[in-house]
C-alpha cells in the first residue's frame, strides 16, 4: 500500500455528504456528522466546527453562480491555503465534506491535502422525498439557502445576505425534533439569502468552453477534429457531448480515454469549473480505405 495512504488513513477519517443543490445537505449536515461522530463539516468553501466558522469564505457570498463554484471548489489558493492550516492547527480529525457529488467531494479534499472520502453518503439515503422536495422548493422559489452555523456568526461576518435563524433539536440517539425534550440538544441553522440566487447564473459562456475544447484537442492531436460540441450545465457541474473525427491507426479505447482526460484537465485547471462528464461520440474515422473487392475474372 502507498506510505502517503497509510498515513492519511491513520490521521484522518473523512465522509462526504452528496446529492444535487438545493436538496438538503446543508440542513442535514450536522445530523450526519453527529450519527458518524465526525467533528468538523467541509461546506461551500467554510470550514465549520462545534458551530464556529474556523477558516474561509462562503460560497453564499458570492454576486455570481460561477465565483460561488470555485469558492465551493476551493479553486482560490488563498482559501484553500487557509483551509488546510487550520485543519492541522487545529487538529481536525474527523471531516464531513457536503458536495454535489463524489467527484466534487474528492476535489475538495484533493485540493486541502486531505484523503479521499472512504464513505459517500447519499442525501436521498437520509432524508424523505418530502424533505428533499420542500429543500428543492426553498432554494428555487425563495432562493433560500442553509448555512449550518448559528445566527451569530453569519450576522458578524455576512449581514448583507442573512434572513433568520432556524432551530431544531435532536434526541442522544440522533432524531430530529420539531420540540425541546429533556434529552434533546438545540441546533442552530442560518437561512441566507445569497446573490447569486436573486438572478440569473452567470456561468463561463460556452463560447469561452468551446475554444478551450477545442484548443486542448488541437494540441493532443491535430489529427483529431471535433465535428459538434455540446454544452450541458447541472448544479454538479458541466456535461459535454463532443464528436470528433479520428486518424486510422490508433486504438481508439485508449485514444478516446486520452481525449476525455485532456479535455477534463485542461478545463478544470484553467477555469475552475467541474466537469462531471465528457461524453465523445467518434463520427468518421479518417485515413481509413477499405478494400475494394476483386472483381472475378469470367
Amino acid at each position: 500500500m502507498n506510505i502517503l495512504k497509510i498515513f492519511f488513513k491513520q490521521k484522518f477519517t473523512i465522509y462526504a455528504l452528496v446529492g444535487e443543490s438545493g436538496t438538503g445537505k446543508s440542513y442535514h449536515a450536522k445530523l450526519v456528522a453527529q450519527k458518524y461522530g465526525l467533528t468538523a463539516l467541509i461546506d461551500d468553501g467554510l470550514l465549520i466546527q462545534d458551530d464556529k466558522i474556523i477558516a474561509g469564505h462562503t460560497a453564499k457570498h458570492e454576486k455570481t453562480y460561477m465565483g460561488a463554484v470555485r469558492i465551493a471548489l476551493f479553486d482560490d489558493k488563498e482559501y484553500r491555503d487557509e483551509v488546510a492550516k487550520a485543519i492541522r492547527v487545529n487538529k481536525i480529525k474527523k471531516i464531513l465534506i457536503i458536495g454535489t457529488s463524489e467527484k466534487m467531494a474528492k476535489k475538495i479534499a484533493e485540493r486541502l491535502q486531505l484523503p479521499p472520502p472512504e464513505k459517500i453518503i447519499d442525501i436521498h439515503s437520509i432524508a424523505s422525498d418530502e424533505e428533499i422536495q420542500a429543500a428543492i422548493h426553498s432554494r428555487n422559489v425563495e432562493g433560500r439557502h442553509v448555512i449550518p452555523v448559528a445566527a451569530v456568526q453569519i450576522k458578524r461576518s455576512y449581514p448583507q445576505i442573512f434572513v433568520k435563524s432556524l432551530h431544531d433539536f435532536f434526541t442522544r440517539k440522533g432524531k430530529l425534533k420539531k420540540t425541546a425534550t429533556s434529552d434533546s440538544k438545540v441546533w442552530e441553522k442560518s437561512i441566507v439569502a445569497p446573490e447569486f440566487s436573486k438572478k440569473d447564473r452567470v456561468e463561463l459562456s460556452e463560447a469561452a468552453v468551446t475554444q478551450m475544447v477545442v484548443k486542448c484537442v488541437k494540441e493532443f492531436n491535430e489529427q483529431v477534429k471535433i465535428k459538434k460540441l455540446t454544452i450541458k450545465t447541472s448544479t454538479s457541474g458541466y456535461k459535454l457531448i463532443v464528436t470528433v473525427d479520428v486518424p486510422f491507426g490508433r486504438q481508439l479505447t485508449g485514444l478516446i480515454r486520452d481525449i476525455q482526460q485532456c479535455i477534463t484537465d485542461n478545463l478544470e485547471r484553467n477555469s475552475g469549473i467541474l466537469v462531471e462528464d465528457v461524453n465523445i461520440i467518434i463520427d468518421r474515422i479518417t485515413g481509413f480505405e477499405p478494400k475494394k473487392k476483386s472483381k472475378k475474372k469470367s
